[in-house]
Formats: structure tokens, sequence, C-alpha cells
């Protein structure tokens, strides 16, 4: 009625009373109608932050580099924003033991331990204040820990060595138990209480299957009787039993979150209208952080992925736990809102992966195949609605990864909303017009050319490339067919693949010539090419335009290939330019092919 129509935005409890005496209360959770939206046309970069090393980060890229980008590209190249991959909490690596060999982290971004705080190897720990007071033995054991931080960062940097995550750590970590004995301050005293007291019971179970995890190991299913449940006697004692190492965790959440805060201070003090765009995996690993803690929200014995297609004939399964959507609905949504609010803290946007797990999942029973897995559907009205009203309280635009096999309607009722959509230039085909190919190009079917720049979707973010595909420069050299040809991963003969990509690489290098974005031709060099196609996504209405990072340098390398895993370097390799030399934010900063580039882009956004 009226008056539920006059609630402001927000959660509320709605009481009913019946005239027999009987009386209920349920959750009623107000949203706005569409979520905020990005000021204006700008561009930005997309990078993996791990990928980007400075003269001042220990051997990975960390949020003091994230800081320097931010004040850098915001104040000399008049970026709107930074999208970087997912600093969720990790499940760490295991050194050997009883129990057996030693296990390495697992270095993809997206299969984390905790999506609910962030991962503190990404700390630059010299920035942290305590390590300035650090004094006397402790101060001469950091100045060695600062040295082997400079021999890690050379070694990838100079030496050509692949980023080491667990090794960043154990660097780090050791740094850490250093800076963490200094007593705070008062005032540093205080942040921290008020840290500590807004997290509350999360922050504590989180820091909790930490210090366990030191001691059991990363799999809360196999710890000894009673501590696989959070809120067991024994849990408890353990807790107490170990209350230094769990202090220890907490601590590093509050640093983390501090950092994580003057990154986007830096980017909007630099600028930047949006700032840094965070990024929400779509799922958490099963023996994690999480699962641990909310075990009563995620389905156990089931596993997030995707049915068969055109392009992975037996389905995929991606080994991570889904949401009940049954017990979201019984918590009010309340782990979801939570989830969503510590990820908002400090993000000018946030990006979510596989933005249609909002509407259906594909669940595949463990230890069966994903063929035999189904859709189970979640209420996408109340997911929308959780959503639009944290991102409306943070002020926050959202970026949906809507890529791939997308139900009809969803991208629809996503615009309705105010999301923004993910459109990728090589995706982007107009199936109202044709070509057909040659038997001489081995193939003559028809395929759709590429779609004009005046019929894409406004509300999106528009890039060339994205973590999972070929850097810009690879596309266009046929350089990623030769890689995974290398690797076997092709499923048709080598010659045919590569009649196929340079079809659709010359019908979009027409397409770039026909609008006089390629003067040169389309035999001309490839610099040239990819200067093109970004401007090209400049003609476009998309109200944000995404460079790929290692696109600014010529890069030639995927951070990620699907479908392999020891055979390709996934989630390791620093920026590179196009001989494969890595590159730091000091040699970006000075690059003449960068600012030709953010040139060509500045200017095609600045045209009516």
């Amino acid at each position: 009625g009226p008056r539920l129509a006059a609630l402001p935005p927000g959660t509320h409890t709605l009481h009913a009373r019946a005239a027999d005496g009987r009386s209920a209360a349920v959750p009623l959770v107000v949203a706005p109608d569409r979520l905020p939206a990005p000021g204006g046309r700008g561009h930005g970069f997309l990078v993996q932050l791990y990928s980007l090393l400075s003269a001042r980060s220990w051997g990975m890229g960390d949020l003091g580099d994230l800081a320097d980008l931010a004040a850098w590209s915001g104040r000399a190249l008049g970026t709107g924003f930074l999208q970087i991959n997912p600093l969720h909490a990790a499940v760490p690596g295991t050194l050997a033991g009883p129990s057996g060999p030693a296990v390495p982290a697992d270095p993809s971004p997206y299969r984390p331990s905790s999506r609910r705080f962030p991962d503190p190897v990404h700390l630059r720990v010299a920035a942290v204040p305590e390590f300035a007071e650090l004094r006397g033995r402790a101060r001469e054991r950091a100045g060695a820990l600062l040295a082997r931080g400079d021999a890690l960062r050379a070694a990838v940097l100079d030496g050509g060595a692949l980023i080491d995550r667990d090794a960043v750590w154990d660097l780090k970590r050791e740094a850490l138990e250093l800076v963490l004995a200094v007593p705070l301050g008062p005032g540093r005293q205080a942040a921290y209480a008020a840290f500590r007291a807004e997290r509350g019971p999360a922050l504590d179970d989180h820091a909790t299957w930490c210090a366990l995890a030191e001691v059991h190991g990363t799999d809360w299913r196999a710890w000894p009787d009673g501590l696989a449940d959070p809120r067991a006697a024994a849990t408890a004692r353990a807790r107490e039993r170990h209350r230094d190492r769990v202090e220890f965790h907490r601590r590093l959440a509050w640093l983390t979150d501090e950092q994580l805060a003057a990154a986007q201070r830096a980017a909007r003090e630099a600028g930047m209208p949006v700032g840094v765009v965070h990024d929400l995996a779509v799922g958490v690993h099963p023996s994690g952080a999480d699962t641990w803690a909310l075990q009563d929200v995620f389905a156990s014995g089931m596993s997030v992925g995707a049915p068969p297609d055109a392009f992975n004939s037996r389905g995929q399964d991606w080994g991570l736990p889904p949401w009940r959507p049954d017990a979201l609905a019984t918590r009010a949504y309340g782990p979801y809102r939570d989830l969503l609010r510590g990820l908002l803290r400090h993000a000018g946007a946030l990006r979510i992966d596989h933005v249609m797990g909002l509407f259906r999942l594909w669940w595949v029973p463990e230890g069966r195949e994903p063929t035999e897995g189904a859709y189970v559907r979640y209420d996408a009205e109340a997911m929308l609605g959780v959503l639009a009203l944290e991102a409306h309280r943070a002020g926050t635009p959202v970026i949906g990864e809507d890529l791939g096999t997308v139900e009809q309607g969803v991208r629809e009722t996503l615009a309705g909303r105010g999301l923004l959509g993910t459109s990728v230039l090589w995706f982007e085909r107009d199936y109202a017009r044709e070509r057909t190919g040659t038997a001489a190009e081995g193939d003559d079917a028809p395929a759709a050319l590429p779609l004009p720049p005046a019929a894409w979707r406004e509300y999106c973010l528009a890039t060339a490339t994205t973590h999972d595909l070929p850097s810009t420069a690879a596309r266009l050299t046929g350089e990623h067919v030769d890689l995974r040809h290398r690797l076997g991963l092709l499923t048709r003969p080598v010659e045919r693949e590569r009649a196929e990509d340079a079809r659709e690489v010359g019908a979009w290098l027409a397409e770039l010539a026909r609008l006089g974005l390629l003067p040169e031709g389309p035999g001309g060099e490839e610099e040239a090419a990819v200067r093109a196609v970004y401007r090209f996504l400049t003609r476009t209405p998309a109200r944000m335009v995404g460079i790929w990072l290692p696109d600014t340098v010529g890069d030639r390398r995927p951070q990620n290939l699907p479908g392999t895993w020891d055979q390709y370097p996934n989630w390791r390799l620093p920026v590179a330019d196009a001989a494969g030399r890595p590159v730091s934010l000091e040699d970006l900063a000075a690059s003449p092919r960068l600012r030709a580039l953010l040139a060509e882009v500045r200017a095609g956004l600045a045209e009516p």
C-alpha cells in the first residue's frame, strides 16, 4: 500500500498482526529501480594487478603499484577507471610435511578461499606505518627482507622468472610478523577497533580459518573432530589457543583494507570519476574460509559449471560450490548483502564475473560429468534488488560480465536495472549482414560481418580483449593460433584454424579501413592496427572504453589460457613488450607506444 511505497531504500522488517492475535514478521528489502551509472563517457585500463611490477614491489604487483598507476594515469592520461582482477583471499599453499608434499597456492584469482576479505599478499609492506618504526635487530632483519624483495622483483623483471606468489607471500609474511609486533599508537588502535567492530563476526571467522589452516591444513573438511563447525565448542577452544595467530590475520585484513582505501583515494584525487573497479568472482573454493563459515548457504556436493556448448562438448566443472537459493532467502539474503557491502567499501565500481549467475547456475553433482548437471534458478528480482540497494548506498556503477551463452531476456533485464554489460570487439557481429567465404579459404559457411560502431549498446564496458582472451597484438598477428597449436589445444587442423582466424581478422581490418581508422590499409603494421582497434571502440556509444594494459606495449601473451593447467603459466606473467621483455610501471609511464595509443583514445572520445 501507500505506506510501503513511501519506505526509503534499505532493509526493513514488516510486521503483520491478524485479528485473532496471531503475528508474524518478515524482512523487507526496498531497492531503487536502477543502479548508479557512470557520468559521461570515459576510458580506463584493465589490468591484472599481480602482473604490474614497479621498482618498489616485491616480486608481484601490489596495492602501492595500484595507487601509483591511478595517480599517474589519472593525471597524465585522463583515465577514468582502473579495472583489476579479484583481490579475494586465496587458499594458501602448504609446505611439505608428514601429511604430504608441498602444495602451491592456486594462482587463479577466480578460485578464492574467501570473497569477503582481500588477500594480504597484495600489501605494500613498506607502506604500513609501523614498518618505519622498526628498531634494532628487527630493523636489520627488515633490511634483509627488503633486499630479498628486490631480488624477487629483479628475477621477474630482469631474469625472466615467472611471478611466484608463494615466494612473495613467504617473504611478506615474515616481514609482517615484525611489523605487527610494533604496538599501535592510540589513533591507529582506535582505527583498528572501528574496523573490527564494523566487520564483526565475519572477520573473526575469517581470521580463525586462517589460523587453523596454518595448523591443520587448508581443507577444513579434513580437520580434527569438532573444528569443521565454526560454532562448536572445540572451535572456540582452538580460537583461544591460537589467539595470537587469529589476531595476526585480523590485523592483516585491516592493513589490506587501509591500502585498498588509499588506492581508491589516489584515483579520485587524480581526477578519476570512477576509480578502482573491483571484480567479484563467481564462487569460492570448496575447502576455503567462506564455505567453512557459511556452510548453511553453500550447496555441499555440488559445483558450478557450464553445460556442453559449441566450444566444449563435455561441458565445464569449475569446482566452485554454489549458493543455495533457499538458504539465501531464509537468511533474507544477508550473506549476499554482506559480501557486496564489503567489496564496495573502497570501490569506484564493481564488475561481476558471469553475471548470468544472478539468474541461474549450472549445478554439477560431485563425481559426475558436467553433462549430467542441471540449471538451478535463483530469485533474480531479489538478487538484483539487493545488488541495486548496496550499489545505491555506495554510489557505484556495476558492470556485468555477460559473455558466452546468455539466456533470452537476461541482457534486457540487466539493462533495465542500469547494469552495464561487457562488449568485446571480436564477438560483436552484425548477424543481419552475412558474408560467405570461398572453398579456397577452407570453409564456405556464412560468417557475420563486424557490427558497426553506432549499433553497439551504450550501457557497456567496450574493450578489445579480456584476461581469458588473446591480446590484441596476438589476435591481429595470428600468434594465438600458433600458441594453441604448440600446446595441442586445437580440435581442428591448424591450417583450417589459421584460415578462419585470418578471415575474421581480415574482416575487422577491412571495417577499420572503411571507417578511415586504418590509413595504412589492412596490410599495415600491427601497432597501427592496435591503435585503430581502440579508436574504433571510441566510435561506439559505450559509456566505458577499457584498454587492456598489456596492449599498450604490444604484449603477445594471454594472462590465462583456458583449457590449460601446467602446460601454460596462467596468472603468473608480468606485463611484457612485443618481444616478451617484462615491462615495469616505470617503463609504462615512459613508453611512447603507450602514449600514442592513449592519444588516439582521448582524441576519439573528444569527437562529437
